[in-house]
Order: structure tokens, then C-alpha cells, then sequence
């Protein structure tokens, strides 16, 4: 799920020269929240927000440099200082007290219910009349501040401070600590899947916000997962017979490949429809770059595009 600082330096100028110049610089600031819907998901605009991704954990990082949290498994949100929006730009119709006294400062999390709640936290999230009763179980779990223009062992007390003083139970900043090294990280990772968490998050503490997937950002899971999208139903054979028996997707790179294993009866009756996203779990890849032993996961009705 950024930014530079702008400095004016002004002189004695004529009036007109310092209206243009601060006028600008808005306008810069304001491209920085929103950008063009045209913008490409691989750059990570995806839509109308543009937001930090992450790549793969990979072993040769210095995790020293890194603070670690929990992946929280909700929806990705962003705060722009006046609404609220997922990844893809789309309006997140909160009830009025969620957002009440929020701060006209953009804030990047995770819109999440609960460890195990994920499809709770969508249904939630994409209602456009808000249900209050569902929106009481629901938490922001904020982890950056996009336009904050430091470095993230600069944003991160910055943030702790901005949320201790909104001091509302529903808004928490992601706790980060430090893991120094690979026995240690991956004994995390275990605790937190064994209690039912996705998996892990490390931010390098000395990177800027920037809107690309970088390795400034990793997450680690016990499984690879990724997103593609629908382009056909392949029927079933056997004890398939008349109902699905794989999906055909297609990768964000234009790679096709069937996806047969991890339905449940009723989702084999009643298929992902064509032209959906759905999150798949896989081991590693081919040389072709296709998922090898790839099984579905869920679909994901949050997203348009690919992910995060």
C-alpha cells in the first residue's frame, strides 16, 4: 500500500512570481495524493492511489535494517486527509464516526476485522451504506505517512505520536520491533501463523516513501500467494462432471495456467465469474515464470487489478 518535502525559498520578488511559485507546489502536493486513473498498476498507482508494495522476503537482506510487524489480512486503505479509499481508488463508505477527527494527513494501513476475518473486513468495506454493527468490529491499522517526506525510523514515532493523540480504540498504529537475525525472524513468522495471523512485513527503517514495489518493503508467509485474473471455466471431469474443474487466469504478465486444486464443493457448483481476480497459493515457479503446485485461495472482490 512516498513523497518529497517542499521547501520555498522566497525573495523579494514581484507578488505575482511568489502566487505562481507556492501555487505549484499545491498543485505537485496535490498530484502526490491522487494521480491519473490511467496510471499503471506495476508502477504502483493502481488506479487512483498511489501506494508502497512490497516484494518476497529473500534471505540476503540485512535485517538489521528492518523493522518487522504483523501482515494483517484486511483491505488496504489509505486516508488522504479527507476520504477514505482502497487500493484502487474507490470510495470506502465508512460510518461518520469512523472518520471523525481524523487529520487532514494521508495515512496508509490496513482496514482489518480480526486475524481470520478477511472476507468479514470486504463485505464490510464495500457496502455503500455503511452498517454501523459491522463497522464496530472493524480496526485501521495504520503502518506509514505517505507524505511525511522522512525516512521510516523518522515516520514511525511521527505516527505513533499522531495516533496516541486521536486516542480512538478503532485506530492503531502497526506495532514494529526489530529482529536481528534469520532464526529469529522465522520463529516470529511461526508464532504468528500458529496464532492464525497471515504472516510478516519488514520496512527498512532508512527508506523514503516511494509508490513502487521495492525491496524497502518485503513481506514474508509460510506460502507464496499471488493474484490473477479469470479468463475461463475448464469443466470438470469425473467426480467433477458437470460442474468446474480448474480455472484458466491469467497472470498480470499476460501468462496463462490452470488452476484446478482448493475449491470447496460450492465454489466448484457456483464458479469465480469470468473477469474476477482470485488470490492463489503456490510453492515456487517454472523457468516460464508459471506457478508450480498453485491451489485457490478466495476471490477478491477488493481488487480490480493486481496486487499489492
Amino acid at each position: 500500500m512516498h513523497r518529497c518535502r517542499f521547501a520555498f525559498t522566497l525573495y523579494v520578488t514581484p507578488l505575482f512570481a511568489i502566487f505562481t511559485s507556492v501555487s505549484a507546489g499545491l498543485a505537485l502536493a496535490a498530484s502526490l495524493v491522487m494521480v491519473p486513473s490511467s496510471a499503471s498498476a506495476e508502477d504502483g498507482t493502481s488506479g487512483l492511489t498511489p501506494l508502497m508494495l512490497a516484494n518476497s522476503y529473500h534471505r540476503n537482506v540485512d535485517l538489521s535494517a528492518y523493522w518487522v510487524s504483523e501482515k494483517y489480512d484486511g483491505i488496504r486503505a489509505y486516508w488522504d486527509g479527507e476520504q477514505f479509499l482502497t487500493r484502487g481508488g474507490e470510495r470506502i463508505h465508512a460510518p461518520v464516526w469512523f472518520t471523525a477527527g481524523w487529520p487532514q494527513v494521508a495515512l496508509d494501513g490496513e482496514l482489518w476485522a480480526g486475524r481470520g476475518r478477511f472476507a468479514e473486513a470486504v463485505s464490510t468495506a464495500r457496502r455503500q451504506k455503511p452498517d454501523d454493527a459491522a463497522w464496530r468490529n472493524m480496526r485501521f491499522m495504520v503502518f506509514d505517512l505517505p507524505l511525511h517526506g522522512g525516512v521510516f525510523d523518522d515516520r514511525l514515532p511521527a505516527l505513533q505520536t499522531l495516533v496516541a493523540k486521536l486516542a480512538l480504540p478503532w485506530v492503531q498504529a502497526v506495532p514494529q520491533i526489530r529482529v536481528h537475525d534469520e532464526q529469529a525472524l522465522q520463529a516470529l513468522l511461526q508464532k504468528t501463523v500458529k496464532a492464525g495471523g497471515e504472516g510478516l512485513m519488514l520496512h527498512r527503517g532508512g527508506s523514503l516513501y516511494r509508490a513502487a514495489r521495492n525491496d524497502d518493503l518485503l513481506k514474508l508467509k509460510l506460502h507464496e500467494d499471488a493474484e490473477a485474473r479469470v479468463v475461463a471455466h475448464v469443466p470438470g471431469k469425473g467426480k467433477h462432471q458437470g460442474r468446474l474443474g480448474a480455472l484458466l487466469v491469467e497472470m498480470p504478465g499476460g501468462q496463462r495456467f490452470r488452476l484446478g486444486t482448493g475449491f470447496s464443493d460450492a465454489q466448484r457448483a457456483s464458479p469465480p465469474a469470468i473477469g474476477s481476480w482470485v488470490t492463489y497459493r503456490y510453492r515456487d515457479k517454472n523457468r516460464s515464470g508459471i506457478p508450480r503446485f498453485a491451489s485457490f485461495m478466495r476471490v477478491r472482490e477488493d481488487i480490480t487489478q493486481p496486487s499489492k
